[in-house]
């Protein structure tokens, strides 16, 4: 018997070599559309590989989800966090957890994951195929035919769909052939874009703790924050940019956030907070150090936004401009317009939906032998290792389930 796995990242490498060690007896053929295998893995976690989140609770873990979190809920009871660790120090790679639960291989080294993969494919005899673009999936009796874009065809008794995610529609069109639908695609975990405001001048500044809301909605996020040379990023960002995928998407990403650089703080309390300093450092040169530890360079920024000079002294601090810069701080707000995708790390929101496919099984509930697995599912996470976490969910519970049926 035959499985034919569409797709060289992370699902599909785990879907094959799994199915391949289950089921000693069956042909696993993976086929990838492009030169490269594994690309976003190689990229995930700037090239050290976020594969996981240290959460071991499944209920906690489901509601890191903003599309899926029911279905990720119960397909975790059958290859979980926990299992994700185990199976890769089962081959001789160890995990260590770093700051907000992330995991990372200990080699700080995305290579040592796809070696890993490379190596089971290799001892499992898994046939890779490379530039292999399908165009075309037909049931004919017990077996699936695949056509690809080079003219050639191939038949197989299973198929498992774990190409990733695709930015538009129309790409989908040799899935919804085959009679499944989706949910449309947009763009999940991007930055925002904001042209023309000064604060990008701050390039390579972060803050650790910062609140962002989206001003009109009830989307709000609270984390570190990075300024870049177009616009805002950081974990916070990326977040609010996950949960808000599709509500973004129809304000054309032009919208306001108001961002709490300071949490502990709200505007009336950073008020006093500042009145204080300025009662008790009367000779201080207002820019010269900050109270709330926040870069100097964004302080001395905040600073001049408010038309604090360098020269001015707590004592000399006008009410007017201690009541801007407390807003500044608690309440800043900015306009985005627009947004910057990364192209190996891109994710989207949308895909096959969930309700024609099995969770138990990943099969789906309108073709036996058609399986799916990763990204392709209407299913994303927020940035963390959530993501990847689903990919090798998915893929397992796929191979189990194809080897289940191997004869």
């Amino acid at each position: 018997m035959k499985l034919l796995v569409i797709g060289g990242g992370a699902a599909g490498f785990f879907c094959a070599v799994n199915a391949a060690r289950l089921a000693p007896s069956l042909e696993v053929i993976l086929v990838e559309k492009s030169s490269k295998l594994l690309s976003k893995v190689r990229v995930s976690g700037g090239g050290r590989c976020n594969l996981t989140h240290a959460c071991f609770d499944i209920s906690e873990m489901s509601k890191r989800y903003p599309r899926g979190s029911n279905f990720v809920k119960k397909s975790f009871h059958r290859f979980f966090t926990t299992d994700t660790i185990e199976w890769f120090r089962e081959r001789g790679v160890e995990s260590k957890q770093e700051e907000e639960g992330r995991m990372f291989p200990v080699t700080d080294s995305s290579q040592s994951i796809i070696d890993c993969l490379l190596r089971e494919a290799n001892k499992y005899r898994i046939e890779i195929l490379m530039n292999r673009e399908v165009k075309a999936l037909h049931k004919s009796e017990n077996l699936w035919k695949i056509e690809f874009g080079n003219g050639s065809e191939m038949e197989a008794d299973f198929v498992c769909i774990a190409c990733g995610g695709f930015p538009k529609s129309s790409m989908f069109e040799w899935i919804t052939n085959t009679g499944h639908s989706i949910e449309e695609p947009v763009p999940s975990l991007f930055t925002f874009n904001m042209p023309g405001n000064p604060i990008t001048s701050l390039m390579g500044v972060a803050v650790n703790d910062a609140i962002v809301k989206v001003s009109g909605t009830k989307l709000q996020e609270r984390g570190p924050v990075l300024i870049t040379h177009w616009g805002l990023s950081g974990p916070a960002i990326l977040k609010l940019s996950a949960w808000g995928a599709r509500d973004l998407k129809d304000h054309n990403y032009d919208f306001k956030i108001t961002i709490n650089w300071i949490p502990e703080y709200h505007e009336k309390s950073v008020r006093e907070k500042l009145l204080e300093i300025k009662e008790t450092n009367r000779l201080q040169f207002i820019q010269t150090r900050n109270y709330f530890g926040l870069p100097q360079r964004l302080w001395q920024y905040f600073c001049n936004r408010s038309e604090i000079s360098e020269q001015l002294k707590w004592a000399d601090l006008p009410s007017a401009k201690l009541n801007r810069l407390s807003k500044i701080l608690c309440a800043d707000e900015m306009q985005v317009n627009g947004k910057t995708t990364f192209k190996e790390e891109f994710v989207t929101a949308g895909g096959i939906k969930l309700s024609e496919v099995n969770v138990q099984t990943m099969e789906s509930k309108l073709h036996s032998g058609l399986f799916f697995a990763g990204e392709i599912l209407d299913v994303d996470g927020i940035t963390g290792g959530y993501n990847f976490q689903h990919a090798w969910t998915s893929g397992y519970i796929a191979a189990e389930s194809i080897a289940e049926r191997v004869v």
